[in-house]
């Protein structure tokens, strides 16, 4: 079955559905020829900017907020497939007002799985981030609870339908609060280009790579599952160094003019990211394009009979983390940057 066949006909929740993320799965998803989707957010703005630029009646506009319980659950009647991308995604945000990180990341997902349930929803993805590893941050903290109420609210579903998993993501390169931005207007000041610190690594995607990720989860969940795509790690510095030297050349600035300025980690972060934990390790398959962590099964089930291990193997990758990666190279990183040109 091809992800056109799966998603035909279907009626589709995107949570968070103008951020960087929910905006390309929501183009994307109307490709595979829905009935529906609707487009659930808190940003008016946005939510009148998608409608006016996509000019389709095969989206619905939804004005709410995930901490409203009962706003979701009008929102997903009928629904086939929930997408929840929804989230505070900040780490330095999440750091210095925690109690609204709960709210959102924490008890907002639990709305959404619940209206979920009460609506027996097909199937629910919930979109989250390597930072959920081993947390040291609110921000990871609250991620990693998200995606283990997630696989364990499966144990909800009874006689109904719904399978619930998440997919989790490295930094999404060009996205909003993403660095390339950031560095970007730096340049274009003058500098000085700003980095926590010089051994800083971490797992990258681009947005549309990401949408593709959580299209191709909805189509293979069986529930209690985490899909992690396999994505390339690179140096933080190195990523600066290139947009310096290519960002001078196209604006006609002298690279060695444009400095580099340590400032120290911020609250709550790592000098790099892990895609799953030790633990995850044993329970993890993998094909050529992304790893899956297996659910913790119980004691009456057989490994063997699930679906999974009959498209995917078993890893035989031990470290996951972006600190001991093959980084890519600064020339890889300059090929990269090209998609973003405009």
């Amino acid at each position: 079955m091809t992800a056109h066949d799966y998603y035909k006909n279907k009626k589709i929740l995107v949570t968070g559905g103008v951020g960087s993320i929910g905006n390309q799965l929501v183009r994307k998803l109307l490709t595979l020829d829905p009935k529906i989707i609707r487009v659930f957010d808190n940003n008016e703005t946005g939510l009148f900017d998608l409608e006016q630029e996509l000019n389709t009646k095969k989206i619905r506009i939804l004005i709410g907020d995930i901490r409203d319980k009962d706003r979701l659950v009008m929102a997903m009647d009928g629904i086939d497939i929930v997408f929840h991308t929804s989230a505070l995604k900040h780490v330095p945000i999440c750091e210095f007002n925690p109690f609204d990180a709960v709210k959102t990341n924490v008890l907002g997902t639990q709305n959404v799985l619940e209206a979920a349930l009460i609506n027996n929803v097909q199937k629910f993805i919930n979109v989250s981030t390597d930072k959920a590893v081993n947390p040291t941050n609110v921000m990871g903290a609250t991620k990693l609870l998200a995606e283990r109420l997630t696989i364990s609210a499966n144990h909800y579903t009874g006689n109904k339908r719904t399978k619930l998993s998440s997919v989790r993501f490295g930094n999404v390169l060009n996205s909003r609060g993403s660095v390339i931005p950031l560095f970007k207007k730096q340049i274009l000041s003058g500098g000085p280009v700003t980095i926590t610190d010089k051994d800083m690594t971490r797992f990258i995607m681009d947005i549309p790579t990401a949408a593709d990720l959580i299209i191709a989860a909805g189509e293979l969940a069986e529930g209690r599952e985490v899909f992690i795509l396999k994505m390339p790690a690179l140096k933080i510095i190195d990523l600066a160094q290139v947009m310096i030297h290519d960002l001078s050349l196209t604006h006609g600035f002298n690279p060695k003019d444009i400095k580099i300025q340590f400032i120290g980690k911020r609250s709550g972060e790592k000098l790099y990211e892990e895609l799953m934990s030790e633990a995850e390790t044993f329970r993890a398959l993998e094909n050529d394009d992304m790893y899956i962590i297996l659910p913790e099964m119980l004691p009456f089930e057989k490994p063997l009979e699930y679906h999974m291990a009959k498209i995917f193997k078993k890893t035989t990758i031990s470290n996951f983390s972006s600190e001991n990666a093959r980084l890519i190279s600064k020339k890889e990183i300059s090929i990269l940057l090209k998609k973003f040109d405009n």
